[in-house]
Protein backbone atom coordinates (compact mmCIF):
# COMPACT_ATOMS: atom_id res chain seq x y z
CA UNK A 1 0.00 0.00 0.00
CA UNK A 2 1.39 3.72 -1.07
CA UNK A 3 0.72 7.19 1.23
CA UNK A 4 -2.55 8.15 0.21
CA UNK A 5 -3.02 11.64 0.50
CA UNK A 6 -6.77 13.76 0.49
CA UNK A 7 -7.41 15.83 -2.53
CA UNK A 8 -6.15 19.33 -1.33
CA UNK A 9 -4.35 17.85 1.22
CA UNK A 10 -1.23 18.13 3.11
CA UNK A 11 1.52 15.58 2.20
CA UNK A 12 4.49 14.01 4.70
CA UNK A 13 8.12 14.96 3.91
CA UNK A 14 10.11 12.25 2.74
CA UNK A 15 13.95 12.26 2.31
CA UNK A 16 16.22 9.08 2.01
CA UNK A 17 17.18 8.63 5.28
CA UNK A 18 13.57 9.25 6.98
CA UNK A 19 10.96 7.65 4.42
CA UNK A 20 7.35 7.18 4.96
CA UNK A 21 6.39 4.63 6.21
CA UNK A 22 4.08 2.41 3.95
CA UNK A 23 0.51 3.03 4.16
CA UNK A 24 0.06 6.29 5.69
CA UNK A 25 -3.23 7.80 5.61
CA UNK A 26 -2.45 11.60 5.58
CA UNK A 27 -5.31 14.55 6.23
CA UNK A 28 -6.33 17.59 7.81
CA UNK A 29 -9.41 17.34 10.40
CA UNK A 30 -10.39 21.12 12.19
CA UNK A 31 -10.99 21.25 16.21
CA UNK A 32 -13.82 21.85 17.78
CA UNK A 33 -12.96 25.86 17.88
CA UNK A 34 -12.00 25.92 14.32
CA UNK A 35 -8.03 25.12 14.31
CA UNK A 36 -7.17 23.08 10.85
CA UNK A 37 -4.53 20.50 12.25
CA UNK A 38 -2.69 17.85 10.31
CA UNK A 39 -2.71 14.03 10.81
CA UNK A 40 -1.71 10.79 9.94
CA UNK A 41 -2.74 7.23 10.61
CA UNK A 42 -1.41 3.52 9.70
CA UNK A 43 -2.49 0.11 10.33
CA UNK A 44 -0.38 -2.75 12.19
CA UNK A 45 2.73 -3.58 9.99
CA UNK A 46 3.06 -7.21 11.57
CA UNK A 47 1.62 -9.61 14.51
CA UNK A 48 -1.73 -9.51 15.93
CA UNK A 49 -4.50 -6.44 15.86
CA UNK A 50 -3.72 -4.88 19.65
CA UNK A 51 -4.79 -1.42 19.20
CA UNK A 52 -4.04 1.74 18.07
CA UNK A 53 -1.01 4.35 19.35
CA UNK A 54 -2.24 7.82 19.91
CA UNK A 55 1.18 9.41 19.25
CA UNK A 56 1.50 12.86 20.67
CA UNK A 57 4.33 14.88 20.16
CA UNK A 58 6.90 17.70 22.05
CA UNK A 59 6.65 21.60 21.41
CA UNK A 60 8.52 22.27 18.01
CA UNK A 61 8.10 19.07 16.72
CA UNK A 62 6.28 17.21 14.03
CA UNK A 63 4.92 13.71 12.54
CA UNK A 64 7.90 13.47 10.66
CA UNK A 65 10.13 13.40 13.17
CA UNK A 66 8.42 9.64 14.74
CA UNK A 67 8.42 7.75 11.09
CA UNK A 68 10.87 5.34 12.74
CA UNK A 69 9.20 4.84 15.98
CA UNK A 70 5.66 5.15 14.17
CA UNK A 71 7.46 1.50 12.33
CA UNK A 72 8.47 -0.13 15.47
CA UNK A 73 4.79 0.48 17.43
CA UNK A 74 3.61 -1.07 13.92
CA UNK A 75 5.49 -4.23 14.17
CA UNK A 76 4.08 -4.93 17.49
CA UNK A 77 0.85 -4.89 15.98
CA UNK A 78 -0.57 -1.13 16.73
CA UNK A 79 -2.33 0.76 14.40
CA UNK A 80 -0.31 4.49 15.16
CA UNK A 81 -2.50 7.79 14.86
CA UNK A 82 -0.42 10.97 15.24
CA UNK A 83 -1.21 14.55 14.24
CA UNK A 84 0.64 18.12 14.42
CA UNK A 85 -0.18 20.44 17.11
CA UNK A 86 -1.77 23.46 16.83
CA UNK A 87 0.94 26.34 16.19
CA UNK A 88 3.17 23.80 14.43
CA UNK A 89 4.81 20.92 12.39
CA UNK A 90 2.09 20.71 8.80
CA UNK A 91 -0.98 22.45 11.37
CA UNK A 92 -1.95 25.58 11.21
CA UNK A 93 0.49 28.50 12.81
CA UNK A 94 -1.58 31.19 14.90
CA UNK A 95 -0.50 34.29 14.73
CA UNK A 96 2.09 36.32 11.78
CA UNK A 97 5.32 35.28 12.62
CA UNK A 98 5.33 30.98 11.28
CA UNK A 99 8.16 30.48 13.27
CA UNK A 100 7.25 31.78 16.82
CA UNK A 101 5.21 29.13 18.93
CA UNK A 102 2.23 30.52 20.44
CA UNK A 103 -0.81 29.28 22.43
CA UNK A 104 -3.78 31.29 23.76
CA UNK A 105 -4.13 29.10 26.76
CA UNK A 106 -2.66 25.49 27.94
CA UNK A 107 -6.09 23.81 27.87
CA UNK A 108 -6.37 24.22 23.70
CA UNK A 109 -4.21 21.37 23.49
CA UNK A 110 -6.92 19.48 25.65
CA UNK A 111 -9.25 20.54 22.91
CA UNK A 112 -6.82 19.33 19.88
CA UNK A 113 -6.20 16.16 21.70
CA UNK A 114 -9.92 15.59 21.98
CA UNK A 115 -11.07 16.17 18.83
CA UNK A 116 -8.35 13.96 17.43
CA UNK A 117 -9.56 11.10 19.92
CA UNK A 118 -13.59 12.14 18.23
CA UNK A 119 -12.97 12.68 14.92
CA UNK A 120 -9.73 10.45 14.16
CA UNK A 121 -9.81 7.76 16.71
CA UNK A 122 -12.90 6.52 16.73
CA UNK A 123 -14.00 6.41 14.17
CA UNK A 124 -11.38 5.17 11.96
CA UNK A 125 -8.80 3.53 14.11
CA UNK A 126 -9.15 -0.02 16.23
CA UNK A 127 -9.60 -0.24 19.91
CA UNK A 128 -8.13 0.00 22.18
CA UNK A 129 -6.69 3.29 22.47
CA UNK A 130 -3.10 3.69 24.00
CA UNK A 131 -1.55 7.31 24.31
CA UNK A 132 1.90 8.01 24.15
CA UNK A 133 3.08 11.35 24.53
CA UNK A 134 6.92 13.20 24.53
CA UNK A 135 7.68 16.64 26.72
CA UNK A 136 5.20 19.49 25.84
CA UNK A 137 2.66 16.16 24.93
CA UNK A 138 3.14 14.24 28.22
CA UNK A 139 2.00 17.35 29.83
CA UNK A 140 -0.60 17.53 27.71
CA UNK A 141 -1.48 13.85 28.02
CA UNK A 142 -1.67 14.03 31.91
CA UNK A 143 -3.70 17.19 31.68
CA UNK A 144 -6.00 14.83 29.50
CA UNK A 145 -6.00 11.73 32.40
CA UNK A 146 -7.29 14.19 34.58
CA UNK A 147 -10.20 15.26 32.28
CA UNK A 148 -11.10 11.88 30.79
CA UNK A 149 -10.06 8.28 32.00
CA UNK A 150 -12.13 6.75 29.13
CA UNK A 151 -10.25 7.69 26.30
CA UNK A 152 -7.22 5.60 27.08
CA UNK A 153 -6.73 2.16 28.50
CA UNK A 154 -2.73 3.21 29.08
CA UNK A 155 -0.73 6.22 28.94
CA UNK A 156 3.49 5.89 28.48
CA UNK A 157 5.34 8.67 28.86
CA UNK A 158 8.78 10.22 27.74
CA UNK A 159 10.17 13.03 29.43
CA UNK A 160 6.89 14.86 30.46
CA UNK A 161 7.50 18.48 30.73
CA UNK A 162 5.93 18.97 34.22
CA UNK A 163 9.24 21.58 34.86
CA UNK A 164 12.03 22.91 33.13
CA UNK A 165 15.90 22.59 34.10
CA UNK A 166 17.40 24.23 36.25
CA UNK A 167 13.95 25.99 37.14
CA UNK A 168 12.27 24.02 39.59
CA UNK A 169 12.65 26.89 42.25
CA UNK A 170 11.99 29.79 39.85
CA UNK A 171 8.98 28.44 37.40
CA UNK A 172 6.28 30.96 39.53
CA UNK A 173 8.53 33.92 39.29
CA UNK A 174 9.11 33.44 35.35
CA UNK A 175 5.39 32.15 34.95
CA UNK A 176 4.43 35.84 36.54
CA UNK A 177 6.95 37.35 34.03
CA UNK A 178 5.60 35.80 31.39
CA UNK A 179 2.15 36.70 32.17
CA UNK A 180 2.81 40.26 33.13
CA UNK A 181 4.68 40.72 29.68
CA UNK A 182 1.34 39.29 27.90
CA UNK A 183 -0.91 41.36 29.84
CA UNK A 184 1.23 44.38 28.45
CA UNK A 185 0.49 43.15 24.99
CA UNK A 186 3.89 41.32 24.58
CA UNK A 187 2.38 37.75 23.98
CA UNK A 188 2.94 37.45 20.73
CA UNK A 189 6.39 38.36 20.82
CA UNK A 190 9.39 35.69 21.16
CA UNK A 191 11.51 35.11 24.46
CA UNK A 192 14.55 34.01 21.92
CA UNK A 193 17.12 31.45 22.98
CA UNK A 194 20.14 30.61 21.23
CA UNK A 195 18.97 26.47 21.03
CA UNK A 196 15.79 27.63 19.35
CA UNK A 197 17.78 28.65 15.78
CA UNK A 198 17.63 26.54 12.81
CA UNK A 199 19.32 23.41 13.43
CA UNK A 200 22.30 22.27 11.63
CA UNK A 201 25.51 19.72 12.01
CA UNK A 202 27.20 22.13 13.18
CA UNK A 203 25.06 22.25 16.53
CA UNK A 204 25.36 18.17 17.08
CA UNK A 205 27.75 18.36 19.52
CA UNK A 206 26.58 20.64 22.27
CA UNK A 207 23.08 19.68 21.61
CA UNK A 208 20.42 18.80 24.79
CA UNK A 209 18.42 16.37 22.51
CA UNK A 210 20.12 13.16 21.64
CA UNK A 211 23.27 11.33 21.60
CA UNK A 212 22.79 9.61 18.31
CA UNK A 213 25.25 11.41 15.53
CA UNK A 214 22.93 10.06 12.51
CA UNK A 215 19.45 10.62 14.62
CA UNK A 216 20.28 14.45 14.97
CA UNK A 217 21.37 14.56 11.51
CA UNK A 218 17.77 12.88 9.85
CA UNK A 219 16.34 15.72 12.30
CA UNK A 220 18.23 18.79 10.70
CA UNK A 221 17.61 16.84 7.16
CA UNK A 222 13.98 16.66 7.25
CA UNK A 223 13.87 20.21 8.04
CA UNK A 224 16.08 21.30 5.89
CA UNK A 225 13.93 19.69 3.24
CA UNK A 226 10.85 21.88 3.94
CA UNK A 227 11.08 24.47 6.22
CA UNK A 228 7.96 24.89 6.92
CA UNK A 229 7.73 22.43 9.83
CA UNK A 230 10.50 24.86 11.76
CA UNK A 231 9.51 26.34 14.54
CA UNK A 232 11.69 28.43 16.80
CA UNK A 233 11.49 30.62 20.34
CA UNK A 234 8.37 30.36 21.99
CA UNK A 235 6.17 33.42 22.75
CA UNK A 236 5.33 34.77 26.03
CA UNK A 237 1.51 34.13 25.84
CA UNK A 238 2.76 30.11 25.10
CA UNK A 239 5.40 30.45 28.16
CA UNK A 240 2.83 31.37 30.83
CA UNK A 241 0.55 28.99 29.33
CA UNK A 242 2.86 26.14 30.13
CA UNK A 243 4.55 27.46 33.26
CA UNK A 244 0.91 27.58 34.37
CA UNK A 245 0.15 24.30 33.12
CA UNK A 246 3.59 22.64 34.58
CA UNK A 247 2.75 24.37 38.20
CA UNK A 248 -0.79 23.07 38.42
CA UNK A 249 0.71 19.39 38.39
CA UNK A 250 2.86 20.34 41.56
CA UNK A 251 -0.81 20.53 43.24
CA UNK A 252 -1.32 17.72 46.30
CA UNK A 253 -4.64 16.87 44.43
CA UNK A 254 -2.94 16.53 40.84
CA UNK A 255 -1.37 12.98 41.02
CA UNK A 256 -4.61 11.61 42.50
CA UNK A 257 -7.09 12.47 39.67
CA UNK A 258 -5.21 10.29 37.76
CA UNK A 259 -7.11 7.00 37.15
CA UNK A 260 -5.52 5.60 34.15
CA UNK A 261 -2.74 2.88 34.42
CA UNK A 262 0.36 5.56 33.71
CA UNK A 263 4.27 4.95 33.21
CA UNK A 264 6.46 7.46 33.03
CA UNK A 265 9.96 7.53 31.51
CA UNK A 266 12.37 10.34 32.74
CA UNK A 267 15.95 11.16 30.97
CA UNK A 268 18.89 10.96 33.82
CA UNK A 269 20.76 13.55 31.14
CA UNK A 270 17.64 15.80 30.43
CA UNK A 271 18.71 19.42 29.68
CA UNK A 272 15.28 20.13 29.01
CA UNK A 273 12.91 19.30 31.26
CA UNK A 274 13.35 18.84 35.05
CA UNK A 275 13.83 15.17 35.69
CA UNK A 276 13.50 16.08 39.36
CA UNK A 277 10.00 17.44 39.24
CA UNK A 278 9.21 14.22 37.17
CA UNK A 279 10.67 11.95 39.75
CA UNK A 280 8.79 13.87 42.17
CA UNK A 281 5.21 13.98 40.25
CA UNK A 282 5.92 9.87 40.21
CA UNK A 283 6.15 9.23 44.04
CA UNK A 284 2.78 10.85 44.11
CA UNK A 285 0.88 8.66 41.68
CA UNK A 286 -1.47 5.89 42.59
CA UNK A 287 -1.90 4.61 39.79
CA UNK A 288 1.24 4.67 37.64
CA UNK A 289 4.74 4.54 38.46
CA UNK A 290 8.24 6.57 36.99
CA UNK A 291 11.55 5.10 36.11
CA UNK A 292 14.71 6.94 34.65
CA UNK A 293 16.85 5.85 31.76
CA UNK A 294 20.57 6.37 32.45
CA UNK A 295 22.76 8.04 29.89
CA UNK A 296 19.52 9.69 28.16
CA UNK A 297 19.43 12.77 26.99
CA UNK A 298 15.68 14.57 26.29
CA UNK A 299 14.64 12.68 23.36
CA UNK A 300 14.33 9.30 24.40
CA UNK A 301 12.81 8.28 20.77
CA UNK A 302 15.95 9.56 19.16
CA UNK A 303 18.12 8.52 21.05
CA UNK A 304 21.01 5.63 20.33
CA UNK A 305 19.91 2.13 19.98
CA UNK A 306 21.07 1.23 23.95
CA UNK A 307 18.54 4.30 25.21
CA UNK A 308 16.07 3.27 22.68
CA UNK A 309 15.89 -0.66 23.50
CA UNK A 310 15.50 0.27 27.17
CA UNK A 311 12.76 2.53 26.27
CA UNK A 312 11.36 -0.10 24.18
CA UNK A 313 11.47 -2.93 26.43
CA UNK A 314 9.58 -0.19 29.25
CA UNK A 315 6.66 0.13 26.42
CA UNK A 316 6.87 -3.75 25.72
CA UNK A 317 6.06 -4.51 29.37
CA UNK A 318 3.51 -1.96 30.12
CA UNK A 319 1.68 -1.88 26.84
CA UNK A 320 2.34 -4.55 24.27
CA UNK A 321 2.35 -7.30 26.77
CA UNK A 322 -0.36 -5.90 28.56
CA UNK A 323 -2.50 -5.69 25.50
CA UNK A 324 -2.23 -9.62 24.22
Amino acid sequence: MTTQVEPNGPKLVSIPTNPVPEGARVGYFTTSDKVRLRYARWLKSEGPQRGTICLVQGRTEYIEKYFETVADFRRRGFAVATFDWRGQGGSDRLIGDPTVGYVDRFEDYWTDLRSFHADILLPDCPGPFYLVGHSMGGLASLVATTRDRMMFDRVFLSAPMVGLHGMDESLSRWAMIAETASFLGLGKLPLKRKGDRRPDEAMYPDNPLTSDMLRYKRMVETVRADDGLYLGSPSFRWLAAAMRAMLDTRRERFAGEIRIPLLILAAARDQIVSTPAIEHLGLRLRTGRHMVIAGSRHEMFMENDNVRGQVLAAFDAFITQQSS
